[in-house]
């Protein structure tokens, strides 16, 4: 065979895949992953840690009167009021879940399965509007239903989207309707 041919082949030939080089590179980059997931986790655990100052949730009372209107759908999370990425995360109001909204003339209902159940009492209320986004949300304008409320002395909007978003305009109405009369009451 002349010298040409035998580079040509040499040429053709495929490299030898280095499976210690590959399995390295794969370890590593698994645990890369498992170190960012794991400092994911632990930020979520020290906002908990930061905003531990904020007591527990109200559970519903007993009694909460005749159901004035009610609502499934999800719950997007709780923000500080006016901050829209500020997310709350002390005792379960971070959790995303599904959930089932009654208002009465107590208050909100929020019934969230497998998440904590809290209570909004009607004196808590401060506002209802719609809005297109909340603790990293965002939907189309006017998509989503937020309750702005006090508890502890903080402000805190909550944010809630209907299986059927037509419901959200009535319940902006309800709410605003019925915070509007407390306070013209509180005020004599």
């Amino acid at each position: 065979m002349t010298p040409v041919l035998l580079l040509a082949a040499e040429k053709e030939s495929a490299e030898v895949t280095d499976w210690a080089a590959r399995a390295g590179w794969v370890v590593g980059l698994l645990l890369f992953v498992a170190l960012v997931y794991w400092l994911m986790r632990e930020g979520w655990k020290w906002r908990g840690t930061l905003q531990s100052d904020l007591p527990e949730l109200p559970t519903a009372p007993p009694r909460t009167g005749a159901a004035r209107l009610s609502m499934s759908g999800r719950y997007h999370g709780s923000t500080t009021a006016g901050q829209w990425l500020d997310r709350i995360v002390a005792h379960g109001l971070g959790t995303r879940s599904r959930a089932e909204l009654t208002l009465t003339d107590a208050g909100i209902d929020v019934v969230r399965p497998g998440a904590t159940d809290f209570f909004i009492p009607l004196a808590q209320l401060r506002e209802a509007r719609l809005d297109k986004g909340i603790a990293g949300k965002v939907l189309t304008e006017g998509g989503l239903l937020v309750v702005t409320w006090v508890h502890g002395g903080k402000p805190i909007d909550s944010g809630f989207r209907s299986d059927h978003a037509a419901e959200h305009a009535e319940w902006v109405d309800t709410l605003n309707e019925m915070i509007n009369k407390t306070e013209t009451e509180g005020a004599r």
